[in-house]
């Protein structure tokens, strides 16, 4: 029976158990290595520094591919070694997406920081990981406007687009501290995003939450506030969404007609699969921003935002204030005051995210399995 067992043991896995392919190839700034993988397998991603590096590991699986690829991007050589891929690094990276469906486990890195890079090796712990149950919810950030669009600007020359780009990664690093959640972030840099990419950018790796950040101009208003999607609840919820779904137009993309019985039909749908959602998310937000920030009379208000409008994905839009009151823009423009933004929407995030595992609900997926 023994030399049964070990003859069993010595045979070679069967194709299905193994991963199969592996590309590396430059899109632009973005690196992104494709792995053929088998459904459901579990797999992690490590960053490790001295050198800089990422180890993708998928632990149990056989690798029958090239023992090396050529470098590209900001990767500048891969190789198997101790049974995963190593990527050495020529210049620091940020983890832009991980996400595992259809056979292929495809990873996405982007330009980062030699000081973030640091904070993504701290500790030797998974900075992504999926398969099985060991995948993290994803919560991804939206920070509005960018590139040709700046969005609001303030009566000192402050631009949305930049505000809200700070508040969101100061967010991401509040999130990834607490190591409770992975963080995907619509952009990262000055550029354009149109509207739809930003809801599909969240639905494509089947996020957990979708918060987007805005500082928007209106006249006489001042003070934070959060959006869930619905009929406008006044006139100022009203204009501030037809102002933001108007950015598409700015930034050169046509959308296609769609027939108003269609766009009834959808918005149906959406209220029906995000509205409890959501709404929680938005209590959670108010509860937060409260003791530490000056809030919108009303503060939950809801409008038809378009980046609000994914189906499957809880969303909320935070105003963190009106570049058109000058109170607001100087305190926008502080970092302090940002990071008190951000520890402030972390803690309503959390929250959120630990009432979501407590009672079940169908808040989003159960277990998405991408990151950035």
């Amino acid at each position: 029976m023994a030399s049964l067992l070990l003859g069993l043991a010595a045979l070679p896995k069967p194709a299905g158990a193994a991963v199969t392919g592996a590309t590396l190839e430059a899109d632009g700034p973005v690196t992104r290595l494709i792995l053929a993988v088998p459904d459901g397998a579990t797999w992690r991603v490590v960053a490790a520094r001295s050198p800089n590096r990422i180890l993708v590991e998928l632990p149990g699986r056989t690798w029958r591919i090239r023992s090396s690829l050529p470098g590209a991007g900001r990767v500048r050589a891969a190789r198997l070694e101790r049974g995963r891929m190593r990527l050495d690094l020529s210049a620091p990276v940020a983890l832009r997406s991980a996400q595992a469906s259809g056979g292929r486990l495809v990873i996405e890195l982007e330009p980062g920081t030699a000081a973030g890079f640091a904070r993504l090796a701290a500790g030797g712990r998974a900075i992504a990981e999926g398969g099985g149950r060991t995948s993290l919810p994803l919560v991804v950030l939206d920070p509005g406007h960018g590139g040709r669009d700046p969005g609001a600007i303030g009566r000192s020359g402050t631009q949305e687009k930049r505000v809200v780009l700070a508040a969101a990664q100061s967010l991401r690093r509040v999130l990834e501290s607490g190591g409770r959640c992975r963080v995907a972030m619509t952009r990262t840099n000055d550029r354009f995003v149109p509207l739809a990419g930003r809801v599909e950018f969240a639905r494509r790796r089947e996020a957990a939450l979708f918060v987007s950040l805005h500082a928007d101009s209106a006249p006489g208003a001042r003070g934070a506030s959060v959006y869930t999607l619905g009929e406008s609840s006044d006139q100022l919820a009203g204009a501030l969404a037809r102002r933001e779904n108007l950015a598409d137009r700015a930034g050169g993309l046509r959308l296609p007609p769609v027939p108003p019985e269609v766009q009834a039909i959808l918005m149906s749908l959406v209220r029906a699969e995000t509205r409890i959602g959501s709404a929680r998310m938005a209590q959670q937000v108010v509860a937060e921003l409260r003791p530490d920030v000056p809030l919108l009379p009303n503060t939950h208000r809801q409008a038809g935002f378009m980046v609000l409008k994914a189906p499957d994905v809880p969303a909320v839009l935070v105003e963190m204030g009106f570049l058109s009151d000058p109170r607001d823009e100087a305190a926008l423009r502080r970092p302090e005051h940002r990071a008190k933004l951000a520890t402030a929407l972390g803690r309503a995030i959390h929250g959120w995210l630990d009432q979501r595992q407590h009672t079940g609900h169908p808040m989003g997926h159960p277990s998405g399995t991408s990151l950035g």
